[in-house]
């Protein structure tokens, strides 16, 4: 799905589908979908990997070329061993720190990690089963917002009151809240099981001999 394919759902849920008389415009619409997909991506964020250079005798790699991140899962280092070697690490701003016992030697690090969805005029990362959670997400923002600034404003009454439309944005949102959360146990479940950090393990059953 794209963003005018996006608007599109969105103006069928909020029923505003008369261009002559829209109650959103387009700008409007698409700040409302921006911040669905920010929450979307804070929760499920797009998972990448990137390849960093360390340098030889310091453990802190400068991640500030690692755009839109939400996230770092994890580092390995060395990188290219098998089964993959992930490294403890602490993060602070843009500067990522190894903290593992192999001082970096100037060889690779992989940095895999979450970052921001696009949703935009050529296309979208969000799975596509999950396209109708984030139009939900947008749709209880546009509500919400265009009730607020209605309700202390004069109206006909009927079933498209202010309170009406706040009510129902409420449910939404709720609904699209608790969908992140659950979303994001999951998510962050498999990152822990994806990247656990590998350790030889050493059976205390092994005779050594003599």
């Amino acid at each position: 799905m794209n963003l005018t394919e996006m608007k599109a759902v969105l103006r069928r849920d909020l029923r505003d589908e008369d261009a002559g008389n829209y109650r959103w415009s387009d700008d409007e619409l698409g700040r409302h979908i921006a911040r669905a997909v920010r929450e979307f991506s804070e929760q499920v964020p797009l998972e990448q990997k990137t390849t960093k250079a360390t340098a030889a005798g310091s453990r802190e790699l400068d991640i500030s070329t690692v755009s839109d991140r939400v996230m770092v899962a994890a580092v390995e280092y060395p990188a290219g061993r098998f089964p993959p070697f992930f490294q403890q690490f602490s993060l602070w701003g843009d500067t990522l720190t190894l903290l593992g016992d192999e001082v970096p030697d100037g060889s690779d690090a992989v940095i895999y990690y979450g970052k921001l969805h696009t949703l935009d005029g050529e296309g979208s990362t969000i799975p596509s089963y999950l396209d109708d959670l984030v139009a939900t997400g947008a749709a209880g923002y546009a509500a919400v917002a265009w009730a607020v600034y209605a309700v202390n404003r004069v109206n006909v009454g009927g079933g498209g009151t202010p309170e009406d439309l706040l009510a129902w944005g409420q449910r939404k949102l709720d609904y699209f809240l608790k969908e992140l959360k659950r979303l994001g146990r999951r998510h962050r479940v498999r990152v822990s099981s994806l990247y656990n950090p590998y350790r030889a393990v050493v059976s205390k059953l092994t005779d050594g001999g003599p």
